[in-house]
């Protein structure tokens, strides 16, 4: 080959290199919602060593960064304004790439599994409750922005994946998580302001799949992550550790966002000791990376359901341990959903609750919406006398409900451990009590509340927020026990 052809060769792999266009994560972009009143992170990857300059026309200010010298990558942070829009920014290496109709709200990330990644158009035969009707109401012009995160299962962490921000149409409606949906149509109805809300979710997805490998060096030493150097086939790529954090969480950070919101249990359900740790490092994990330190956690206990066996106490089990796990974070909570179960299905139709639930525990916690009791009521302590159970609950000032109707859920045992199903009633002379009995069981000495996988709740505080599985023994403590 001629030298100056090579010549010619070189000098256009250059010029290619130098023009090379900003690239961005599918957080930013055209629709998107940046957090208020913040320093909302932006970034991307240009032309190795070039300068990357930003304009926002909210405040007409410039920043600038320089591409890292090899990989490309940038990143700066912008001052938002309060809630607001549109708005428009530039960003330019040389080469201007102009973001439009960029709203500054409220922005929240949704993850999970199937009952996270269920869409207002529901699955197939398994409805979302609802649905049509929001989805045909769906007007573009209402400030709620939704982006989906397409599924992507890695061995390595990524830079990159794929999705969008969209408008509030009936299309985008349709496609996005329910439970997502309706807490974000619950917090903007109630705050007036843009809501953007980023899903993230699997259907059938561990926890452990959502987490980084750091996690398990450090906290979990002993996990199996042979996948991840080869040793090992990967059994179910978004079951096994670190996946779909490679994939589907690392491309994302550092976004700005408010706080998160998690719907994710069911495949971890026969380990309920153990997620406990799990989902107190999972969120210590995305706090960090997201650089949001303080970012509220509010997660969802499983529904009723049937699995192997209706009778059985599995679901009772993990529903506490995802009690104590909220429990135990510092600005975190969780929301139940004993009476909204579907005794033939996984996915119960009714995530309208759901997503309201949850943006109730944020009003109530994170936006001074302090006329709502939005937290359930949960057990306290117990009494035994005349051959009934006092049950007292920890809840608001306005005690707990119905009065005067029987309470389904509850069961009841003697010193034979063996629970028979009981009756229940709000004590009308104390509010915060619920008087437990069976006639089959003389001398009580334990109480348990929908503890079976399959319970019907009707235990509520005087808001509809429903009370979450409980007990008051502590027997049998091994799983291997479990009826």
């Amino acid at each position: 080959m001629k030298k100056s052809t090579l010549i010619l060769i070189a000098a256009l792999l250059l010029c290619g290199s130098i023009s090379a266009k900003i690239t961005l994560p599918p957080v930013i972009g055209d629709n998107m919602v940046l957090q208020q009143q913040t320093d909302a992170a932006l970034f991307g990857k240009a032309a190795p060593g070039k300068t990357v300059t930003v304009k926002t026309s909210w405040d007409k200010k410039k920043y600038s960064a320089k591409a890292d010298s090899e990989s490309g990558k940038w990143l700066l942070r912008v001052k938002t304004p309060a809630a607001g829009g549109p708005y428009e920014i530039t960003i330019s290496d040389g080469e201007k790439l102009t973001l439009h109709d960029v709203l500054i709200g409220e922005v929240w990330f949704a993850s999970g599994q199937s009952n996270m990644e269920m869409p207002v158009r529901g699955y197939g035969s398994q409805p979302a409750k609802d649905g049509v009707k929001y989805i045909t109401a769906a007007k573009a012009s209402r400030p709620i922005r939704i982006c989906n995160i397409k599924k992507q299962s890695s061995l390595t962490v990524q830079d990159s994946c794929g999705g969008q921000w969209f408008k509030h149409t009936p299309n985008a409606v349709a496609e996005c998580s329910a439970t997502a949906y309706f807490f974000a149509d619950a917090l903007q109805g109630a705050l007036d302001i843009p809501v953007g809300i980023i899903v993230s979710s699997w259907g059938g997805s561990s926890i452990e799949t959502w987490m980084k490998r750091e996690v398990f060096e450090k906290e979990f030493p002993n996990t199996d992550l042979g996948h991840l150097d080869g040793k090992r086939p990967v059994k179910r790529n978004y079951h096994d550790p670190c996946l779909l954090y490679n994939g589907q969480v690392a491309p994302l950070i550092p976004f700005t966002f408010k706080g998160m919101i998690w719907y994710q249990g069911e495949q971890n359900r026969p380990n309920p000791n153990l997620y406990v740790k799990q989902q107190q490092a999972y969120v210590k994990m995305m706090r960090e990376d997201f650089q949001v330190p303080d970012a509220p956690f509010y997660l969802v206990q499983i529904a009723p359901y049937t699995y192997d066996n209706g009778r059985k106490t599995h679901s009772g089990y993990f529903c506490e341990a995802q009690q104590k796990a909220a429990q135990s974070i510092p600005n975190a909570g969780y929301v139940t959903t004993v009476d909204i179960g579907e005794h033939g299905t996984i996915h119960p139709s009714h995530k309208q609750e759901v997503g309201q639930r949850l943006a109730l525990l944020a009003l109530s916690n994170d936006y001074g919406f302090d006329a709502i009791e939005a937290w359930a009521p949960y057990y306290k302590i117990v009494q035994f006398r005349e051959g009934k159970a006092f049950v007292q609950m920890k809840v608001g000032n306005l005690g707990l409900s119905p009065l005067g109707a029987e309470i389904s859920g509850f069961e009841i045992a003697g010193a034979d451990r063996k629970f028979v199903d009981a009756k229940a009633m709000r004590d009308p002379k104390k509010g915060d009590n619920v008087i437990v009995w069976s006639d089959e069981v003389p001398e009580p000495v334990a109480v348990r509340y929908c503890w079976r996988n399959w319970s019907v709740g009707g235990l509520y505080n005087n808001f509809g927020i429903p009370a979450g599985p409980f007990r008051t023994d502590d027997w049998p403590v091994n799983p291997k026990d479990w009826e």
